[in-house]
This record gives C-alpha cells, structure tokens and sequence, in this order.
C-alpha cells in the first residue's frame, strides 16, 4: 500500500467538506501535512481521473468534482493505488533449480493479485461520504 491513496483520500474528503470551495495545494498540504508538491502530484492522478476540477491563478485551487455519496475509495484506489497491496521486491529467483525458489514468485503474485481484488471489493463499498461522516463521529 502507498501513501498516494492515503492523502489521495484525506484531499477528497477535505474538498468533501469544504463544498463550492476552491482549496489550493498549500492549503490541502497543511490538512494533510505533506508538502505542497506531493500534493499537486496526486490531485494531478486525482483530476485526470476526473475526480477534482482545478483552476489556476490567484484565487485558483482544486474544487470536488462529483457527489461524496457516490465516489467510492475503491474508485480512489484504482486512479492512484491499484496493485500496490505487492511488495516491489519477492523472494526466490526462477533461474535456480529449486522447486521453491524458483516457483514462490509465481505463487505470491497470484496471491497479492487476489487479495488487491478482495481490498477493491470492501473499498467499493465505502464513499467519501461515509468517511466523512465517520470523521465527524469521531469528534
């Protein structure tokens, strides 16, 4: 899992709250506590996946493009996370002539690949909205 998703998802429900309002990066950056930068990088993803509109110049920023009720995380997670429930790095080498070594790659992938269809599925079933809402319980 990265991070992206996580701010990706702090960003959104932030615009989530803050409706027909423009939010700039730095503004987002501070909510999120990151740096500006890395902010612009993911509501990039999250404005070609068409989930903020933007605006540029003074008084300009990102603004929610779509009802909280039916984005989805699972959305979220498919623009700017999917498939990173794998590691970047697996034991094993398929060269080696050990039925262990050379097969667990193969074995894990399969197993990462369906347990990154399992996480899509739950997160399918929760929007911003819902986290929002959590958010505000929490309180």
């Amino acid at each position: 899992m990265n991070s992206e998703f996580t701010i990706a998802v702090h960003s959104l429900v932030f615009l989530a709250y803050l409706p027909e309002h423009m939010a700039s990066s730095d503004v987002i950056a501070k909510n999120v506590s990151t740096n500006p930068a890395r902010i612009r990088k993911v509501m990039s993803c999250l404005r070609k996946g068409g989930f903020v509109k933007t605006k540029e110049g003074i008084g300009g920023g990102y603004i929610l493009n779509g009802d909280p009720q039916e984005i989805t995380l699972a959305q979220i997670y498919r623009t700017v996370a999917c498939g990173t429930i794998k590691p970047h790095w697996c034991t094993g080498d398929p060269e080696q002539n050990c039925m262990i070594s050379s097969n667990l790659q193969s074995v894990m992938d399969d197993i990462f690949n369906e347990a990154d269809l399992y996480f899509e599925q739950y997160l399918n079933r929760i929007t911003l909205s819902f986290v929002l809402e959590r958010i505000k319980q929490n309180k």
